[in-house]
């Protein structure tokens, strides 16, 4: 699995274009699983582990992989399944998020599929709250899952959303006088929240959009009711993965659009990569972001929304 990666550049036009390239894998049984590629690294085999002693219950150990030493999750557990049985018998997914890398265990890597981000569905409302799917699709009539991985991640890892006691201090002074707005396009639900948290501490709303169709549909309703856009909402945060219509395609559609063009657009996401910044350029975003830093989002939130 060492070439999964190759031609990574050719990838990258397919965002923008409202298309992705899913890596299917399996946890131990027939169902199939998806991780989006721009994430990975790469698929290995899976090499000797270390166990860290006081290293969380789904951390199956360290590894030194190109170098590097890097925790490996068992995403089977993370998520409600039987554990990976004999580690060393299975594969290693290796990748980059939230400016950080990792490893997880799964059973066996499938193939790369390339499909339409129109293709891919929120979970249906019937598999409830707690559920560790952030999309579905389907490939040969079978259902792929997308994990949240970013809920796994935060679970293993924790997440901070506290705000610095002076950037919150000094926004929510600036922010007292005229409450601002900003939408939120994202489809993690934990993302949803530690942005949302965020925003609280700076005295900023939020109104949520769980994927980039429906920010669209909600800024084109208020433009329909006669609003200024611009005016009704300060700032657009939007994740680039989400099923429906992905960021980069959202922030073109809102350029195109008389009623929205002058809304800003801050494109906020786990996916690494300097290509994220010449999409950017490409698509008319006001700024790039990488996920998680509650005093980084704040600040920049503040700087667009000054």
């Amino acid at each position: 699995m060492d070439s999964l990666i190759d031609g990574i550049d050719q990838r990258t036009n397919l965002a923008g274009n409202n298309r992705l390239e899913l890596l299917l894998f399996r946890l131990g049984g027939s169902q199939l699983y998806g991780i989006n590629v721009f994430k990975v690294r790469e698929a290995i085999p899976c090499p000797s582990l270390t166990k860290i002693p006081g290293g969380h219950r789904f951390s199956r150990g360290v590894a030194s992989i190109r170098g590097q030493t890097v925790n490996i999750v068992d995403l089977s557990q993370s998520i409600g399944r039987a554990a990976v049985n004999e580690p060393n018998n299975n594969f290693v997914i290796l990748t980059e998020y939230n400016r950080s890398v990792q490893g997880f265990l799964v059973s066996a890597v499938d193939r790369i599929i390339n499909i339409s981000w129109s293709d891919v569905l929120p979970p249906p409302a019937a598999s409830g709250s707690d559920n560790y799917m952030t999309a579905i699709t389907r490939v040969d009539e079978q259902l792929v899952q997308i994990i949240d991985v970013e809920q796994v991640l935060a679970e293993v890892m924790g997440s901070n959303t506290a705000v610095s006691a002076d950037i919150a201090e000094q926004a929510s002074e600036q922010n007292s006088e005229q409450r601002k707005r900003v939408l939120v396009a994202e489809d993690s639900s934990v993302a949803r929240n530690q942005i949302k948290r965020t925003l609280e501490q700076i005295g900023v709303d939020t109104t949520i959009a769980k994927n980039g169709r429906e920010a669209l549909q909600i800024l084109q309703n208020w433009a329909a009711e006669g609003l200024k856009v611009a005016d009704h909402v300060s700032l657009l945060i939007s994740d680039i993965e989400m099923p429906e219509m992905d960021g980069y395609t959202l922030t073109s559609e809102i350029r195109k659009d008389p009623a929205l063009r002058d809304l800003q657009v801050l494109l906020h996401t786990s996916m690494s990569g300097t290509f994220n910044q010449a999409l950017v350029k490409k698509v008319g975003a006001d700024k790039f972001l990488p996920k998680f830093s509650a005093d980084e989002l704040a600040a920049e939130v503040q700087k667009l929304i000054a």
